[in-house]
């Protein structure tokens, strides 16, 4: 095996890493290191992907590879991404998003005497709703400005309750999550039948020994340092008090509607003779119909109903700009790396190791874990790595999605320790605490969740 394109390889992946930790932006920091690595590989004729459609020139093919890629990208997972982004938009604008986080939280006051339980218990709750909302800088603010100021008036201290708001975002799964459209789109699964035949599986059990050691750890930390634990609810009940513009509480079901249309419409419930099967974006665009019909019943005016549609488009818009081209760029950054022979190498180094596929799943899991930690994005360490597992599993023999899914929490986990990443600046700053206070509170919870997830899933 000719060493050279994986050591050159690895290189790319030092330097992307520096400049991405320096903050320069990752879409093009991904796509110009793909493209060269791609330029390189062809140099150094080492095999190229070629487009579907050549231009007559290898080195103007390299760009006709880029454009298949938007072409690519926009058709399929693309559309559903924006389809999310655009309805989540919609619901956060229509107050349905409140309404959801108002209900779901209730049951805490069940707990009011025991603040640390209280906190813990804030996290499966969170996680459910971080299925409906799966923005992690959206749910987290939305959080700051209902539960916070409930948890510090109940005795949590400031920096348990923003660690345990923080920790609702850590494992991002559900058919609305942007990671589980891509995944599902590589290892070409349906996607409620991945959430609910893998991601929930694993999930569960995870949450539970979370929620457990966030309980241990923020009591720990109160009692070291009541100093840091002081309460002060100021900043967040003026949020809380800004936040009370209510919708009805049946918004409160919008949210839900795309996972109770996919979960109803699938092949785990034959409810009707001739089986319906519904998709994400046609799922998203029923609910984004249905949200219309509950503004123009609750506003009884056509045209501010209409109006409001253009949040639905700006959100596509926010979100093609933002994760959307982030996939297409890390997909050349990735077909860039194979070109180098990226995945020859790891799996030469890995059977000289002893490594079979169980050994290359946890090396590519804790990678993109320290990956999203070092980014403070989970997306585009995913998105990076992930299109680098089909031909790994088709190596070694294994199915893609049994290599894919701890890579999937793997990334929103190490976004939660993240002292960049957008969700913890965002609770920090509201509740006056330092991302590093809230990184040290995290990381032992979700480090242990990490080791957990490896040796239940992979031994």
């Amino acid at each position: 095996m000719n060493s050279l394109g994986p050591i050159l390889a690895l290189l790319f992946i030092v330097v992307v890493a520096r400049l991405l930790l320096r903050k320069y932006h990752p879409h093009a920091v991904l796509l110009i290191a793909g493209l060269l690595m791609l330029a390189l590989a062809l140099i150094l004729q080492f095999p190229v992907p070629e487009p579907m459609k050549s231009t007559g020139s290898k080195g103007l093919d390299l760009f006709r590879l880029l454009k298949e890629s938007f072409a690519g990208t926009n058709a399929k997972v693309g559309l559903m991404i924006m389809s999310i982004g655009g309805f989540v938009a919609y619901s956060d604008a229509i107050g349905a998003s409140k309404a959801l986080v108002r209900i779901a939280m209730k049951p805490l006051s069940l707990l009011r005497k025991h603040p640390h339980a209280t906190a813990a218990a804030v996290i499966p709750i969170g996680q459910l709703l971080f299925v409906c909302i799966p923005s992690a800088a959206g749910l987290g603010l939305l959080l700051m400005a209902s539960i916070f100021p409930i948890l510090v008036n109940l005795g949590v201290s400031r920096l348990s309750a923003v660690s345990v708001i923080t920790a609702c975002t850590a494992f991002g799964i559900g058919p609305a999550s942007a990671i589980t459209a891509s995944a599902v789109s590589l290892v070409e699964d349906n996607s409620i039948e991945f959430f609910l035949g893998h991601q929930i599986p694993l999930v569960l059990p995870l949450s539970l020994i979370v929620a457990v050691a966030y309980y241990f750890v923020n009591r720990y930390f109160d009692r070291k340092n009541p100093e840091e634990a002081e309460n002060t609810a100021a900043s967040a009940e003026s949020n809380s008090d800004a936040e009370e513009k209510k919708a009805p509480r049946i918004y409160a079901l919008i949210p839900v509607l795309p996972l109770i249309l996919l979960v109803v419409f699938s092949d785990f419930f034959q409810i009707f003779s001739k089986p319906i099967v519904l998709d994400t974006t046609t799922a998203m665009f029923i609910s984004l119909f249905i949200a219309l019909i509950f503004e123009f019943i609750r506003q009884r005016k056509l045209k501010p109903v209409l109006d409001s549609l253009k949040t639905f488009w700006n959100g596509m818009g926010n979100i093609f700009k933002t994760v959307v081209t982030l996939i297409i760029a890390a997909d050349i950054f990735s077909q860039g790396l194979i070109a180098m022979g990226f995945i020859d190498g790891l799996l030469y180094a890995s059977q000289n190791l002893g490594f079979e596929a169980i050994g290359v799943g946890i090396v590519m899991t804790v990678m993109i874990f320290l990956a999203s930690m070092l980014m403070g994005s989970g997306n585009a360490a995913f998105f990076a790595f992930a299109p680098l597992v089909p031909e790994i599993a088709k190596q070694f023999g294994v199915k893609a999605s049994q290599m894919i899914l701890p890579m999937n929490l793997a990334a929103s986990m190490g976004r939660t320790v993240s002292p960049v990443a957008g969700v913890l600046i965002a609770t920090a700053d509201i509740a006056g605490v330092s991302t590093l206070q809230i990184v040290k509170r995290n990381l032992i919870p979700l480090g242990l969740a990490l080791v957990v997830m490896l040796i239940y899933h992979f031994i």
